[in-house]
């Protein structure tokens, strides 16, 4: 029996100096929160978040949500005390911002394990994920993708890109060639691919709109900066019960043919192969999480 799927269809934003929000987004049930001490805190503010998110990591009720906190660049006087702060309070997954090259994942790696070793943590069990901002990052993602074991998925950031590429948000035509080939080098690194921000929190057929785009294409999941729209990004991402009644016998086929030593799997006369199965697992993972989709 294979092992239960990690989800990753929503990560919600939260500023990590903002103290109400990071003390209640639990209650939302995103699939993962990603506190920010990077763009949504004030320069002025930069301390006192850090301290704050350090707090709100060591909360009982953050184990029950993988944590992912976005740390300043390395390259500035805050990412190296961010890091320190965050994989000492317990953080599952870094988020490293505007990366560009596979050396800025190999740095981050090096210090993750340095404090690791300092503190008393487990070697390894900090997770990292990488911010694609630029033409560069975008040109070099499959080299990012693959700099590290500990590498559990990288992002697209939609703002930073566009303002590179010297133009801006529309209909996400320019967009398409950033979504495609960070997706394909997620999918080389059996890593988990994440989808822009969606901005306009008031235009839900927007955004709907965009999800749909997204999970033709193939992202595992979208960042978030609303709660509101988390359930609709979860219905969005559910299975039908035709879906989900198919996936169970594609499972059930491949167990049966397990059981018995078969190499070939077989349903309704049709010979099922390895992706479809993984395939029918995921449908059935997302059933599992949301219930189907309404």
């Amino acid at each position: 029996m294979s092992a239960p799927l990690k989800l990753r269809r929503s990560m919600l934003f939260l500023p990590g100096s903002n103290a109400a929000m990071l003390s209640t987004a639990y209650v939302f049930k995103p699939d993962c929160i990603m506190f920010d001490l990077e763009d949504a805190v004030s320069l002025r503010e930069k301390d006192s978040a850090r301290l704050l998110v350090f707090h709100t990591l060591k909360l009982p009720v953050y184990s029950r949500v993988e944590t992912v906190v976005r740390i300043n660049s390395l390259s500035t006087p805050f990412g190296l005390t961010d890091l320190e702060a965050v994989v000492r309070a317990g953080v599952d997954v870094v988020r490293l911002p505007k990366t560009d090259t596979a050396d800025d994942v190999h740095a981050l790696e090096a210090e993750v394990e340095r404090i690791e070793t300092d503190c008393g943590r487990a070697v390894g069990s900090t997770k990292l994920m990488a911010a694609i901002e630029s033409a560069a990052g975008v040109v070099n993602a499959l080299a990012i993708a693959t700099a590290s074991k500990r590498m559990i998925g990288i992002a697209l950031a939609g703002f930073d890109y566009v303002m590179d590429m010297q133009t801006e948000r529309g209909d996400g035509s320019e967009l398409f060639y950033a979504r495609c080939a960070v997706l394909h080098a997620a999918r080389y690194a059996k890593i988990d691919a994440f989808d822009v921000v969606f901005s306009d929190v008031n235009d839900d057929a927007g955004f709907l709109k965009e999800v749909e785009l997204i999970k033709r294409l193939g992202f595992n999941g979208k960042s978030l900066i609303n709660p509101r729209q988390i359930d609709l990004l979860h219905n969005a991402f559910a299975p039908t019960e035709e879906e989900v009644d198919y996936a169970r016998r594609v499972v059930q086929a491949a167990e049966t043919a397990e059981s018995k030593g078969l190499g070939v799997i077989s349903l309704g006369g049709k010979m099922i192969d390895a992706p479809i199965v993984a395939h029918a697992r995921l449908v059935i993972a997302r059933a599992n999480a949301s219930g189907l989709r309404t």
